[in-house]
Order: structure tokens, then sequence, then C-alpha cells
């Protein structure tokens, strides 16, 4: 389930979203195939930091985090992935491993990979394994205003497409 203080989030700052219960799922891919949609309208959140500062990445389920990247994109030497024990406690109320993107409501900064711009909408983990939300991609950018660059890099072999059948709000 998701924790109210996201969904009361979304509202606040008017942000239409859609519910889309699945079967529990834990990896992002997992969750694509769940709710029938391509890898690339999942997003999915991997934390980092940077010379002390903790970071959001936000990018395509399917993706892979270079963190060299990272550091060319914000202008840093030291980057480092996060391990869950590291940051669990910064997401109240959410599994583990199904931290939303929403970093202006944990008071984290976001970057978002370039690659999320080419799909109108976007599936993301809002601190459940049996529910997304599914927005506008334009909608999560006027949110969170988060910096953006290239820095997923994405294996072939790791590439799920399925027909999608999440319907777009009427």
């Amino acid at each position: 389930m998701i924790p109210r203080r996201v969904i009361d989030h979304l509202k606040s700052k008017q942000i239409p979203f859609v519910r889309h219960p699945h079967p529990r799922a834990i990896s992002a891919q997992k969750v694509a195939q769940a709710v029938h949609v391509s890898g690339y309208q999942v997003a999915k959140t991997v934390l980092f930091e940077v010379e002390g500062e903790r970071w959001m990445a936000v990018l395509p389920a399917m993706g892979m985090v270079d963190t060299d990247r990272l550091g060319e994109i914000l202008d840093k030497r030291h980057v480092r992935l996060l391990d869950e024990e590291e940051f669990a406690g910064l997401f109240p109320e959410c599994e583990v491993g199904a931290e939303p993107p929403f970093g202006s409501l944990f008071g984290i900064p976001v970057l978002m990979d370039d690659s999320l711009r080419e799909e109108e909408r976007m599936i993301v983990r809002a601190g459940s394994h049996d529910e997304v939300l599914e927005l506008e991609t334009d909608d999560f950018e006027r949110l969170e205003r988060p910096r953006t660059g290239t820095f997923a890099v994405i294996a072939e072999t790791q590439r799920y497409v399925a027909e999608p059948d999440i319907q777009a709000p009427m």
C-alpha cells in the first residue's frame, strides 16, 4: 500500500496520477512485467552520495547507473551508490527497495536520466512493492525540477518490451 504522505504530497501539488495495484514485484523490471509496460516507461530510484550529499537518480527500469557520468553531470569527482541500509530510514512508511522518486517530499535533490523524457507517461514506485503510480513525465518534472543528463546504461540483454495495456486517464 502506498503511504498516505506520498498521496497527500501529490494531491497538494496538484499532480494527477493513477494508482495501479499489481502482484508483488521487487525489481523495477518485474514491475514492468507485472503492469505490462515497457521497462522504458517504468522509472526506478537509485540513491547515491556525492561529496557527502545524498541524491536520487531516476532512470529507466532496465538501466544501470554510470557513476562517472553522474560525476560529470554534477561536476563532482567522488560519487558512490548507497546501500539500502544507508538510506532505509530516509523514507518513513515506505518498503525498502520501493523508494518514491519524489525527492521534494524527502528533502533529497533529484537527477533524472534524459531517456525518461522520451515517454509521455511514467510508472513509479511510491513506497510499495505491490502498487505503483502512473503520472505524466512533464508533471514529474514540474514537481521535482530535477537536474537532467544522460547517465543510464542500458544493456541489450536487459531490454523488456511488452504491449502496454495501461491507459491514460480520461
